[in-house]
């Protein structure tokens, strides 16, 4: 169910393209299928970072069961070399926020998944 929101102040050429890169991407990053990834790119040329304007982001990944420190060090460096490489954002110049809010807290197909998968 991994749900990843990015902010950046960079605008990309093709914004629907960019984003199902971002989806494969993701997928294959944090091993889950493609078919539970849900992305949304959003720019923003007001979102600041260390006082500028320069290439910046912010990145919320909300996941459930495989969030935990070894595996968000490792995914963060797969995450801020993508957005590098297709962004042009350093590793310096954004966030990540890594949250599982576990089964019990995120609504699937009119329940949740507490009550689908305990």
């Amino acid at each position: 169910m991994p749900a990843l929101e990015l902010k950046t102040n960079v605008r990309v050429a093709d914004p629907k393209a960019f984003s199902l890169e971002f989806s494969k991407f993701a997928a294959e990053t944090l091993g889950k299928p493609e078919a539970y990834i849900s992305v949304n790119y959003h720019y923003s040329e007001l979102l600041t970072f260390n006082g500028s304007f320069d290439p910046a982001l912010i990145l919320s990944i909300h996941s459930l069961d495989n969030i935990n420190p070894k595996a968000n060090e490792e995914y963060s460096k797969k995450f801020f070399a993508f957005f590098k490489e297709k962004l042009g954002v350093p590793d310096d110049r954004g966030y990540i926020t890594f949250v599982d809010p576990g089964r019990p807290n995120i609504g699937f197909r009119s329940t949740t998944f507490g009550a689908l998968w305990g």
